[in-house]
């Protein structure tokens, strides 16, 4: 195993590498007031985790070159790329698409250039005839089920599970550091995001499931902000898991009980376990008739 920082803790204590504000963004977001601010963090053996505003991601950098991955947006693709100038004078080599959503690979143009290859899941080049975006280069590189990038001694694993959110998220994983990212699915000690567009709840928890099934001793997830760790332990995922099913759980006893309007169930479906997770007031009952739409109409 690759040397890493030992443990959680004192990476969180160790600080960011660099911090900066991009001048002509707004200051803060209308929703959830969290500064759009970006760091950088080195978790160790020349891997970083990149976060802009609450999105993250990561890129090693090797002798032969750096494999970065979701460029997120052109604002956040450009401070991702000038700091990645600032660490090394090696050319970005590979730029790896955790999944479709604009969000968080739409600044893709802005680290595109000779020799550099985008790679992703096959749906995604599928879902980008459907809806393209100019800033965003369709994958050079495209797999079915799984895809291993190499260079300069190092290895990154992508790997496919199906339909979850969305139907071409894949989980990046680093083999021998044992650390996963995982973009969407899981977002520690956070409910699901709003109404969880685009999530397949029953396939949100086998994937989980399968992941946990698997080798890995971090994670390090694709949202979070600055007040939280660039890297967690793994029962994050399993924390992840856990609330979906106890989601689940709670509004089909609900509906079973005789509650079917959505409303109903947004006032009194509760879940007082995660009550101290972020956006639990606000989100929950949102996840609430997610839920609903789930077993009412089987979507």
């Amino acid at each position: 195993m690759k040397r890493l920082i030992p443990t959680i803790a004192l990476i969180a204590s160790l600080g960011f590498a660099s911090t900066a504000m991009a001048a002509d963004y707004p200051t803060t977001e209308p929703v959830g007031g969290e500064t759009f601010g970006h760091s950088v963090t080195h978790i160790g053996d020349n891997i970083y985790v990149f976060r802009w505003w609450v999105y993250r991601n990561f890129f090693i950098v090797t002798d032969e070159g750096v494999i970065a991955t979701d460029p997120m947006n052109p604002k956040a693709a450009q401070l991702l790329k000038q700091e990645i100038e600032q660490i090394t004078d090696k050319p970005i080599r590979y730029v790896l698409y955790s999944h479709n959503h604009h969000d968080h690979i739409s600044g893709g143009i802005e680290l595109d250039g000779d020799g550099v290859e985008f790679v992703g899941h096959e749906n995604i080049a599928k879902e980008l005839i459907d809806h393209p975006n100019p800033t965003l280069p369709a994958p050079d590189i495209t797999f079915t089920d799984n895809y291993t990038v190499e260079l300069g001694g190092r290895r990154v694993e992508l790997e496919y599970y199906g339909p979850n959110h969305g139907e071409s998220l894949v989980i990046m994983r680093l083999p021998e550091e044992k650390i996963i990212f995982v973009v969407d699915i899981v977002t520690p000690r956070r409910v699901a995001f709003r109404i969880m567009p685009d999530f397949w709840p029953d396939e949100w928890v086998r994937t989980l499931k399968e992941i946990e099934a698997t080798d890995y001793d971090y994670v390090i997830s694709g949202h979070g902000p600055e007040t939280e760790p660039a890297i967690e332990p793994a029962i994050v995922v399993t924390e992840q898991r856990e609330y979906i099913e106890d989601l689940m759980a709670a509004v089909k006893s609900a509906m079973d009980a005789g509650t079917h309007s959505p409303d109903k169930l947004q006032q009194t479906v509760k879940l007082p376990k995660y009550e101290n997770w972020r956006a639990y007031d606000d989100w929950l009952p949102m996840n609430v008739e997610r839920i609903w739409a789930f077993y009412h109409m089987g979507w």
